[in-house]
């Protein structure tokens, strides 16, 4: 499976999540993380999609994702042991914890597998 199949709607449910806790409890700080780290993801999967349109990698979109995701579980596992709460703190770190791996997995591998082109 190519990273941007799983990174796209990720980082379009952060958004989604950071305005959603913007909407709801008026927090700047939902509306900052989820919309600006989705965003970021966003844009590396697109990276990524556009870099396998033309038959190569993006390392460069690997590691800023995995890197966002890393920075996502860390931080919001630490919100989740602070405050117990599962929503959004423990949803966002399990999710992030799960998206770490499987780019940790794509890095270790080499990233996006391209066969050979057909003729």
């Amino acid at each position: 499976m190519h990273d941007f199949c799983f990174t796209i709607p990720y980082g379009l449910l952060l958004v989604l999540g950071g305005l959603i806790g913007y909407v709801k409890k008026r927090s700047s700080a939902s509306l900052a993380g989820g919309v600006g780290s989705g965003l970021l993801l966003i844009l590396a999967g697109y990276l990524s999609l556009q870099a396998f349109h033309k038959r190569r990698n993006s390392y460069f979109a690997l590691i800023l994702e995995t890197v966002v995701a890393a920075v996502l579980t860390f931080v919001m596992g630490q919100r989740y042991l602070q405050t117990g709460k599962i929503m959004p703190a423990g949803l966002v770190a399990g999710l992030s914890f799960i998206m770490s791996g499987f780019y940790v997995y794509k890095v270790a591998t080499g990233g996006n597998h391209i066969g050979p082109k057909k003729e």
